[in-house]
């Protein structure tokens, strides 16, 4: 007798040390609110990052996502944080069932470290197993202007089954703020993603 165990949808979430944690903290927001449990592990740049842009310390719930802190019970029990150098942590292993792996924003030195299978991490290494294990891989490179090794290195991973997707926003929707450029991009993953959202970024939007 088949019995099937459900569980909500997972996504691994990576976030390195190339300029954009407001990117990172809007996605992290969107896929709690949609429902999703979320495995997020952070670089030690990630974590300066976080800090120079938004003076965030402590890697937590309330930190990341202020918005959400007054509902603490309600999304703590979705969000599991992996450290870094835990390279044995659940999410480097291929028997760990997840829906996809989002790296937010990506630093040319882990897209070259994840086209190269170097795996000495656990953001890259969790990034490798996915591109093994077929799953979706969405690398958010956000640095410009690009040498001919990130070109290489976007060829490497696109090859590999991953989908580049630098954080570059279209302007055709008017944005007025910058929360309306960040929502573009964030959207744009979260489709990628196939998870439903209320972000305008598609040209039906447009009105």
């Amino acid at each position: 007798m088949n019995t099937q165990i459900s569980r909500p949808r997972r996504i691994v979430l990576g976030i390195s040390g190339a300029s954009g944690a407001w990117y990172a903290q809007r996605l992290l927001e969107q896929l709690l609110l949609a429902g999703v449990e979320v495995h997020l592990v952070v670089t030690d740049y990630g974590k300066r990052l976080l800090f120079d842009e938004s003076g965030i310390t402590t890697i937590d719930l309330s930190s990341l996502v202020p918005s959400l802190a007054g509902r603490q019970a309600e999304f703590a029990s979705r969000l599991f944080i992996h450290p870094n150098k835990d390279v044995g942590a659940v999410i480097a292993s291929g028997s760990f069932l997840h829906d996809g792996m989002v790296v937010l924003p990506c630093s040319s030195t882990s897209l070259a470290a994840i086209a190269t299978g170097a795996g000495n991490n656990l953001l890259t290494r969790a990034a490798m197993v996915t591109l093994k294990e077929r799953r979706r891989l969405i690398v958010c490179h956000r640095e410009m202007p690009l040498n001919h090794i990130d070109i290489k290195n976007y060829e490497m991973l696109s090859l590999a089954g991953a989908i580049v997707c630098p954080t570059n926003p279209g302007f055709y929707l008017l944005p007025k703020t910058i929360e309306e450029i960040i929502d573009f991009t964030v959207g744009k993953v979260m489709d990628l993603l196939g998870i439903e959202h209320d972000l305008k970024t598609r040209w039906e939007d447009k009105k």
